[in-house]
């Protein structure tokens, strides 16, 4: 039986590093950093979840309708909170899912066949619970699939901590799929612009 796997998409950020801008909306590939995201992984899952928080009401409206969104009333509180509280709504859907799919829009390179090579590496180990991306250097973390056996570890999180710290907790017996340099973050709006040097893709949308 083909095992269901939701999507789970952080952008609660206020991009405290990007004056002025959103970072979510940013243009990318015609669309935005967001929209590019979950236009990457939206055929390999069986829903689409992103947790919002500052910006929700500016970033809401790009959003399809068959994206599920959740305004996390804490998100101030880091990226470990958004984690908890948007896999407690997805939890609150009456099919849980087997497994959660974490990643966030400020990768704007990962695209479908890496979440498709964590996807199969799952699906193919039936006694994995966690699929993470290498970044190299000993650097491990999202986009990353976590089993519903880590689900209430994911819950627990608070504060900033992110899901680096479950990975790093069960990585002995995790499966790493490498990024192959994909895994670059868009984290101020010079590395952006950088980004769009090298790759042209920062068409407008």
């Amino acid at each position: 039986m083909t095992k269901a796997i939701s999507a789970l998409t952080l952008a609660a950020g206020a991009s405290n590093r990007m004056p002025n801008k959103i970072k979510q909306l940013l243009p990318w590939d015609n669309t935005t950093l967001l929209g590019n995201t979950i236009h990457q992984v939206s055929p390999l899952v069986d829903a689409v979840h992103v947790v919002l928080g500052a910006y929700a009401d500016e970033i809401r409206p790009t959003l399809s309708k068959q994206v599920i969104a959740h305004v996390n009333p804490n998100w101030e509180s880091g990226m470990g909170a958004s984690i908890a509280y948007g896999v407690s709504q997805i939890l609150k859907n009456e099919k849980v899912p087997d497994a959660i799919l974490i990643l966030v829009p400020d990768q704007p390179l990962m695209d479908t066949m890496h979440f498709d090579k964590l996807k199969e590496t799952y699906l193919k180990n039936e006694n994995v619970n966690l699929v993470a991306t290498h970044y190299g250097n000993q650097r491990h973390g999202v986009p990353a699939i976590f089993d519903h056996s880590l689900f209430s570890e994911l819950q627990s999180l608070r504060k900033d901590f992110g899901a680096k710290k479950i990975i790093q907790n069960h990585l002995s017996v995790a499966k790493l799929i490498p990024g192959n340099g994909k895994e670059i973050d868009v984290d101020t709006y010079e590395s952006y612009l950088q980004l769009i040097k090298d790759t042209s893709k920062g068409s407008s949308i």
